[in-house]
């Protein structure tokens, strides 16, 4: 897929790309921009972020999130995703609100591309591409060759410490915790033996220290090599081996308290273990103070060099300030799988650890299906025009101009039209979007309700985790149990859900209750039953002898019937067909075990249907 990156930016000149200036930052002026970044976002009110991704799930539309999805089903799908598809770009704009509702904002564009700065293997050496998403990308003047060659890399927080074991860069903390293990007499016998070595190794440097004159230095310093003492950044250190963790425990334990001139540095190896410990002398506690901190110093330099873009989203997660993304579950899961951990295979353990990073994060398409008129506006700019041409809300606007001429490009600007889109709606809404203060910074009260909204068609994710109630249309607010609902597929091919509803309804007494059909895609069709049982009834009937008549043609010409638990598994396993038909078959088909040890074989393969994988091994 070479032929991506001979994509030619292409110019697209709009009002509101003149209007609307957003600084590009790449791997030359990242430095620069990440301190200018740093103040803004800590100035800020909120954080509006946007990304640009080389796919999305968009075929087939099953995989789409849907109204009947549970939590759980929803950030399966986001889940599969967000593994497969990679960033090239994002967006982040800190903005503040003033009392007179005066929208000060500082948008940046940050262009990515995950390059193997350290030949380990890290963030990724693959991924898939949608060629119609690129395509869309390059007609509205994205600039692929700036992104490859330019483009700032970056490692997540489990990545960064796994290189940092693997290159040797780890400083252990230097903090001890004492042990709440009783100590066995092996472990005393153990202490009082590298006590008595560092005592009488101590002792000897410090006299040697006192009784060497200048001319005495060069001699001083051949007998060190002769016999093999050592040295560690011009101070005399000594190396002793460790058999396990709790000796390296005893160690750390004893130096600290024996003297304040003594410094332990555990020596890891590559694959994380440790394997001595280096006792390091000072000349004063002063000394020490002053070591320790050119060591933290030097581990932050190295750190940063390896987190690269990451730096950006630290600096969000140290500020704990509002996050707001126009589809907050497939834009977190995307962050957490890139910036912070491999996503977790439970909805629960997400949100737990992504509300660690960002304890609050606002959905402003939920907040957009808030406004009844706009249940059918999801395209920002869309929805901005739907505004200014419906409603009265004026926003006063200020962009400090950061962006030269060669930077006022168009990428980027959806986070900032995130912010106006935000203030706009808080104003029809009459939800104020002042932050106020009490002890720290805090949502106003009336945001609280659209906040860590992870479920696109759902209430708050704490409700759906404890209900299992689905929705059927997306413009519907009517729940059911998912008790209530099969999946049916098996009829032909260009039937439409009146006319599949009819069938069923002349096929059997059971469909003389209320029910409805809706076409999940073309080979699926999803079922519910709106009194309770009555799933349940209609499955034990296709398999008892009770079933007879048109139904049992029905049955007999190919049609089949599960309940919403098989379409639970499929999600929760990765079945991922073309069809949900053929996924659905595959569930039923095989054993649990069979679909485990699938699950686990095809995990990392990633070139699926119509998408194209480019591996930057062939580049």
């Amino acid at each position: 897929m070479a032929w991506v990156f001979e994509l030619r930016s292409r110019s697209l000149c709009t009002s509101s790309s003149s209007k609307w200036r957003v600084k590009q930052v790449t791997t030359s002026n990242f430095q620069e921009s990440l301190q200018e970044i740093k103040t803004h976002i800590s100035n800020s009110d909120f954080v509006a972020i946007s990304m640009g991704k080389t796919g999305s799930p968009s075929a087939p539309s099953w995989l789409r999130p849907l109204p009947f999805d549970t939590a759980q089903t929803a950030y399966s799908k986001a889940r599969r995703a967000a593994q497969r598809f990679q960033l090239l770009h994002f967006a982040v704009c800190p903005f503040s609100v003033s009392r007179s509702d005066k929208l000060l904002a500082h948008p940046y564009n940050f262009m990515l591309f995950p390059r193997d700065e350290m030949k380990m293997g890290m963030p990724t050496y693959s991924f898939s591409c949608q060629t119609s998403l690129l395509a869309s990308m390059a007609r509205q003047g994205f600039d692929f060759n700036a992104c490859v060659y330019n483009g700032i890399s970056y490692l997540s927080r489990a990545q960064e410490s796994a290189a940092r074991i693997r290159l040797g860069t780890a400083l252990p903390s230097l903090r001890v915790m004492k042990s709440s293990s009783p100590s066995t007499v092996a472990d005393t016998v153990f202490v009082e033996r590298i006590r008595s070595k560092v005592k009488y190794w101590r002792e000897s440097c410090k006299s040697s220290d006192t009784n060497k004159s200048r001319d005495e230095e060069l001699v001083n310093s051949l007998r060190n090599i002769v016999l093999g003492n050592e040295q560690f950044r011009s101070r005399p250190c000594m190396t002793v081996d460790v058999c396990s963790e709790r000796q390296v425990q005893l160690i750390l334990e004893m130096v600290l308290d024996y003297s304040d001139d003594l410094l332990p540095l555990p020596i890891p190896t590559k694959s994380g273990t440790i394997h001595a410990v280096r006792i390091v002398l000072a000349n004063s506690k002063e000394d020490k103070d002053l070591l320790e901190r050119e060591l933290r110093n030097l581990e932050e330099e190295e750190s940063k060099k390896i987190r690269g873009f990451r730096e950006v989203i630290d600096l969000i997660s140290a500020s704990q300030k509002p996050v707001i993304s126009h589809n907050c579950l497939n834009d977190c899961t995307l962050i957490h799988s890139k910036f912070i951990a491999p996503l977790p295979p439970e909805i629960d353990e997400f949100v737990s650890s992504l509300c660690s990073v960002f304890p609050e994060v606002l959905d402003i398409n939920y907040l957009m299906k808030k406004h009844g008129t706009m249940r059918k506006v999801t395209n920002i700019p869309s929805a901005i025009s739907y505004l200014n041409n419906h409603f009265f809300a004026p926003v006063d606007l200020e962009i400090p101009d950061q962006a030269t001429v060669k930077e006022g490009k168009i990428h980027g600007l959806t986070a900032l039209r995130l912010s106006y889109l935000f203030m706009k709606l808080c104003s029809i809404l009459k939800i104020s979007p002042n932050v106020t203060e009490s002890g720290n910074k805090h949502l106003a009260p009336e945001l609280e309700d659209f906040t860590n909204v992870f479920h696109p068609f759902s209430t708050p994710i704490q409700d759906s985790f404890n209900g299992g109630d689905v929705g059927m249309w997306t413009n519907n607010t009517k729940k059911v149990s998912c008790e209530h609902l099969v999946f049916l597929w098996g009829f032909k091919i260009g039937i439409t859900a009146g006319m599949l509803k009819s069938l069923l309804r002349s096929s059997h007494d059971i469909f003389s209750r209320e029910f409805d059909v809706k076409l999940v895609d073309k080979s699926c069709a999803i079922v519910v039953f709106w009194q309770s049982g009555v799933s349940k009834r209609f499955l034990d009937i296709l398999n008892s002898e009770e079933i007879r008549g048109d139904l049992k043609e029905l049955v007999s010409d190919g049609m089949r019937v599960t309940s919403y638990e098989t379409y639970n598994t499929i999600c929760r396993l990765g079945l991922w067909e073309m069809d949900l038909a053929e996924s659905l078959e595959r569930a039923l088909e095989s054993s649990c075990c069979d679909i485990e040890s699938n699950c686990e074989r095809k995990s990392s393969e990633i070139h699926w249907y119509n998408d194209n994988v480019i591996n930057l091994d062939d580049l």
